[in-house]
């Protein structure tokens, strides 16, 4: 007893010292606090004009006149309690704003108001939970859009990359591979200007540091320092303000390989490793990753669970997307889910990967790998360009074939990229995609219908 007890009040001396701390000076907000309170007395002397008259009872003295003067005594009682009450409310106000401003300041982004920055923040805080499982440029654009309307966004991405800065420290320091993470960390940053560019800032071979970036290094580092790559992840988030969380899809580090068929010749050779699978031109027969059936990322699989919606693409078709389906247990969760369910296709076709590949082309692929029937949607490009750049080429639907899925077709492109998807067209497209099946007005049942 004498232990609660004990416990109890240490407690309460810690809560109170927390609180005292408000009081320390040059923080500007006692002042504010003052107004706040003087705002209080004055409401309360206009309710005690309205409601008592203490002149009446009062034994004659000195200070009587000066009191009947500084409250308004030769005005009407109404009208005295209608001034001390408008000035205990105007007061009240100024302090609550200029507290909120003070308390607000250090996180205000340069020209944004205090209500629009709460609004903001509450608006999207309220946001759908939107997964999305992808690679690359096409997944951190999306990513870029979609931060606009929801906080609560998951992106999942691959841990078999083996190429470039990535490669490097995999096969050097022996960490998951974090391109792909910090690509999508970036893009899910509250402030994608100095700071990004510093975080994607790639050091040329003269540095002697083999053209790493700068947030690959870091995450390699908080690696070392924190003891776990998934608390690497979650201390560089906190360190680019990320609006939401990038997991990846399991922590065991796994290499893609693939059966290819040469495109001028009859035989099919193995590749393994991400990087090179493209470089060989010819067609993918058969993808697997080794070791084989490693186990998800827990927090992944309760990402997906939790969805309300979840988006699969853009990305590379084979080293991104399905890198990411070939673990079992994530593709399980997938299947299980009730979110919605929305696949994105590419822009254009990919070199070593997808040439030629069409719209269904591309979604045969996925239903190889995660079974039929698990899309609600499949969203792709309609704006065709007189001819596509860098010999790809676009990604069309074919009249003659069946998908399977309602396929919607919109402007997605990007005028300065145009072999890319534009951020904000994509993700508002998305987004009114997915409320349209959410009003009052739609169910679970007919959300494929367009």
């Amino acid at each position: 007893m004498r232990s609660s007890r004990r416990r109890w009040f240490q407690r309460a001396l810690q809560y109170a010292n927390r609180s005292l701390r408000w009081l320390i000076p040059g923080i500007g907000v006692k002042r504010w606090v003052a107004v706040i309170l003087l705002g209080t007395v004055f409401l309360a002397l206009g309710f005690a004009v309205l409601i008592l008259d203490v002149y009446r009872t009062a034994p004659e003295t000195w200070w009587l006149p000066v009191l009947s003067i500084l409250s308004l005594r030769f005005l009407d009682r109404p009208l005295r309690a209608l001034i001390f009450g408008s000035i205990g409310i105007g007061l009240v106000i100024l302090g609550i704003v200029k507290l909120n401003r003070t308390l607000l300041r250090p996180f205000l982004a340069p020209g944004r108001d205090v209500i629009d920055t709460v609004s903001d923040y509450r608006r999207r805080e309220r946001g759908p939970r939107i997964v999305v499982i992808g690679g690359g440029t096409g997944l951190s654009a999306l990513l870029r859009g979609i931060k606009e309307y929801t906080r609560n966004v998951t992106a999942i991405v691959t841990v078999a990359d083996d190429g470039g800065s990535s490669g490097k420290l995999r096969k050097n320091i022996g960490i998951l591979p974090p391109g792909d993470i910090r690509n999508c960390l970036t893009a899910l940053s509250s402030d994608e200007e100095m700071l990004t560019q510093i975080f994607q800032y790639r050091f040329g071979e003269n540095y002697g540091l083999s053209g790493h970036s700068l947030g690959n290094l870091l995450i390699s580092a908080l690696t070392d320092i924190t003891g776990s790559f998934e608390d690497a992840v979650a201390e560089t988030g906190r360190v680019l303000a990320v609006q939401g969380q990038v997991l990846p899809s399991t922590l065991h580090n796994v290499s893609l390989v693939a059966d290819v068929r040469l495109p001028d010749k009859d035989v099919e050779v193995r590749i393994k490793g991400e990087s090179q699978i493209p470089k060989i031109g010819g067609k993918i027969k058969r993808l697997w990753i080794e070791p084989g059936n490693p186990a998800a990322f827990p927090p992944t699989i309760q990402a997906l669970l939790n969805a309300d919606l979840i988006i699969i693409g853009p990305g590379s078709l084979y080293t991104s997307l399905v890198a990411n389906l070939l673990v079992p247990d994530l593709v399980e969760a997938l299947r299980v889910s009730r979110a919605y369910k929305f696949y994105v296709c590419n822009v254009a076709t990919q070199a070593g990967e997808t040439d030629d590949f069409t719209v269904e082309d591309h979604v045969e692929v996925l239903d190889r790998h995660i079974g039929a029937h698990i899309f609600d949607l499949v969203v792709c490009n309609q704006k065709i360009e007189a001819a596509p750049p860098n010999g790809v080429q676009w990604v069309a639907v074919n009249p003659l074939r069946e998908s399977g899925y309602p396929i919607y077709q919109a402007d997605l492109l990007d005028e300065k990229n145009p072999i890319r998807h534009d951020s904000a067209k994509l993700a508002k497209t998305i987004m009114d995609l997915y409320y349209e099946r959410t009003g009052p007005l739609s169910n679970r049942e007919d959300s494929s219908t367009l």
